[in-house]
């Protein structure tokens, strides 16, 4: 199962939160009870939402948001692979979402983030699986963080 894998693996790329602002699809549930951090059914999508303490004023507009996304691209692919950013509109509001690879304990894993404004502090809402992952979950949770979360 990789679950206790893809779970070491967003755990790897998150700091803890104070509460959880989103709840995704149906059929997902809480890792542990943490309102936080929800799985499939199958244990193969996570995701986290997480709140930072860290100042990321809103985009004005989405050039602002896409120099962002460049500047973003830039520093994950020091440690990543396959980086890739863009621009995103929220109801006229702009985000920046990234995806790529992580490896952690031989193991890859596509990871898709969404970077939001949340009253002038950085809000993400990270959404992970296996790599080479082709199940039913991976392209409703990326379908969900590009779309849907907010």
């Amino acid at each position: 199962m990789r679950r206790p894998l893809l779970a070491a693996a967003l755990a790897a790329l998150s700091v803890p939160s104070a509460h959880a602002l989103i709840v995704p699809m149906p059929g997902w549930t809480p890792v542990g009870g943490d309102a936080n951090y929800w799985t499939d059914a199958s244990g193969n999508c996570l995701m986290r939402e997480e709140r930072h303490g860290q100042a990321f004023p809103a985009f004005a507009s989405p050039d602002e948001a896409r120099a962002f996304a460049l500047k973003l691209q830039g520093s994950l692919g020091r440690t990543m692979r396959n980086v890739v950013t863009q621009p995103v509109d929220r109801a006229g509001r702009w985000s920046v979402l990234a995806a790529y690879d992580f490896k952690e304990g031989g193991t890859s894993y596509r990871v898709s983030q969404l970077f939001l404004s949340d009253s002038g502090l950085l809000r993400t809402v990270t959404g992970s699986s296996a790599a080479d992952g082709a199940e039913a979950c991976v392209n409703e949770m990326r379908d969900f963080i590009r779309y849907l979360a907010n």
